[in-house]
């Protein structure tokens, strides 16, 4: 029997001693997992390769980011489903983008603010690179956030424009990853991220050039020092202390890696199978092989309607190639997984909507709706709009603008009505039943309420003085279809 050397002795000297100990041990074991009380915490056959290190955060991650970011990016270029999942993510969460309209008591200051805002940030002057505008630099920066797990956005003053401030994006390669470590100021620095010796982030180290550039890289590749104060590094959190960010999906890349070559491998099966129709074989054996019998050509093609006489000693046996049964139900229930890994809709994912009705559709869609808002409201907006907000009224001030007291409201854009008629209506019924506004409901479909209501008095003015009545306008027509009825009493005065 195993055991230390006591239990060898005992078996040796007194087996029916050894058998006894033998026994109390395995009643101790088990009474500790009785204490356990967690299946999932029991030691035994089940969870002998069941490796749960109790590391933190960014040591759980340690080296494996890098190849976590590297194979994100490679399944996002090479698998249609990696594409399509974060493409979802992003067109959902940013869509158009996410509107900022600045407010405040002063209401001057708060227009002076708009206007230099959409000035800014609706034009590509806001970009480094001069590509985009910031809401075609949020789409840029929450795809980074899914496909590589992190962005850092990078504060640049200039002197030679209009307005002194542009966003450069940088990928989180530009993080030095090998610097860690304790600081001789009591700080520390975690894989390029430097903290205070009460744990703030002051500074990040990053190279001047991708580390990953293979056609203008020149010189040596050493991490620069750039304050906190000019960096916004944003990703997902999902544990308290992580420093660096993980890929959306990280959780299914290797399913989905799986997922692709097994549907390569039935490919190229199909392929396989559909090159051999028939096989002509001899049953008996040819006098002179390199002759024809009687003439008659070997068949070498198929056609619709062929008739073939056999010369003797000539037989046919059809091909019956592999089928690939159950391919479809076990791939649908690994896109399944791969959804769910990525936090989007099957059918989203998949563009498959066979098997949903509107009820089925709804709940699921309302489900999808609740993770777009918390990461628009967990991620994007107090990581990346704020913080721009911040550094776009410091540049204010240096362009002589000041914008004391003016804060945003971000408008995500709207969410799309499954059922429109049965929406509407419910959102006329709240608003009149005074369970919310008609600023709010504006604000859910993704619109300004100032503008739309603006807009709305300057057309019904309009009408007005065109003397057009609409059956849309409730100060001229009825629920029900009729006219409005006449205030004969106003009309007297």
């Amino acid at each position: 029997m195993a055991g230390n050397f006591i239990d060898r002795f005992f078996s040796y000297v007194s087996p029916e001693r050894a058998l006894k100990r033998e026994r109390y041990r395995l009643a101790l074991t088990a009474a500790q997992d009785g204490v356990r009380r967690f299946d999932a915490a029991s030691r035994g056959r089940r969870t002998a390769s069941w490796i749960a290190p109790s590391t933190d955060a960014n040591s759980a991650q340690g080296s494996s980011l890098v190849t976590l970011r590297n194979r994100s990016r490679d399944l996002t270029r090479n698998d249609g489903f990696a594409q399509k999942a974060v493409q979802v993510l992003v067109e959902n969460v940013v869509g158009t983008g996410i509107l900022a309209k600045p407010q405040g008591k002063a209401t001057g200051r708060a227009r002076l603010a708009s206007d230099a805002w959409k000035a800014w940030a609706e034009s590509t002057a806001c970009d480094f690179d001069g590509n985009l505008d910031f809401y075609g630099l949020q789409a840029l920066i929450f795809r980074e956030i899914v496909e590589s797990g992190e962005v850092l956005i990078r504060k640049i003053r200039t002197d030679n424009a209009e307005f002194p401030l542009k966003l450069q994006i940088l990928e989180a390669d530009y993080l030095d990853e090998t610097k860690s470590g304790r600081l001789d100021t009591g700080g520390y620095i975690v894989q390029g991220v430097e903290f205070s010796a009460q744990g703030e982030r002051v500074a990040y180290w990053l190279f001047p050039s991708h580390p990953g550039d293979t056609l203008l890289k020149s010189g040596g590749m050493t991490s620069k020092r750039f304050p906190a104060s000019e960096i916004i590094h944003r990703f997902r959190q999902d544990r308290a202390g992580q420093v660096r960010g993980v890929p959306f999906g990280a959780s299914v890349f290797l399913l989905l890696k799986d997922a692709q070559e097994w549907a390569e491998i039935h490919l190229i099966r199909a392929k396989i199978a559909a090159c051999w129709s028939l096989f002509v074989y001899d049953t008996e054996a040819p006098i002179d092989p390199s002759s024809s019998v009687g003439g008659a050509l070997p068949i070498d093609k198929v056609e619709p309607g062929l008739i073939e006489y056999l010369p003797p000693g000539k037989d046919i046996k059809f091909a019956s190639p592999p089928g690939v049964e159950g391919y479809s139900e076990f791939t649908r229930d690994i896109l399944h997984r791969i959804a769910a890994g990525f936090g989007v809709p099957f059918e989203s994912l998949t563009g498959d909507f066979s098997q949903v009705n509107f009820s089925s559709g709804r709940m699921g869609w309302i489900e999808f709706q609740r993770n777009i808002e918390s990461l628009r409201w967990r991620v994007l907006i107090p990581g990346v709009c704020d913080p721009v907000w911040n550094w776009f009224t410091e540049a204010a001030l240096l362009a002589g603008l000041r914008l004391d007291g003016v804060k945003p409201l971000w408008t995500p854009p709207r969410r799309e009505m499954i059922d429109p008629s049965k929406e509407i209506t419910a959102q006329i019924t709240a608003i009149r039943g005074g369970l919310t506004t008609l600023s709010e409901v504006i604000r859910g479909n993704g619109y300004d309420p100032a503008e739309v209501l603006k807009e709305r008095a300057e057309d019904d003015a309009l009408l007005e003085k065109l003397g057009i009545a609409l059956d849309s306008d409730p100060r001229k027509t009825m629920k029900t279809g009729g006219f409005q009825p006449v205030n004969t009493q106003d009309q007297t005065q």
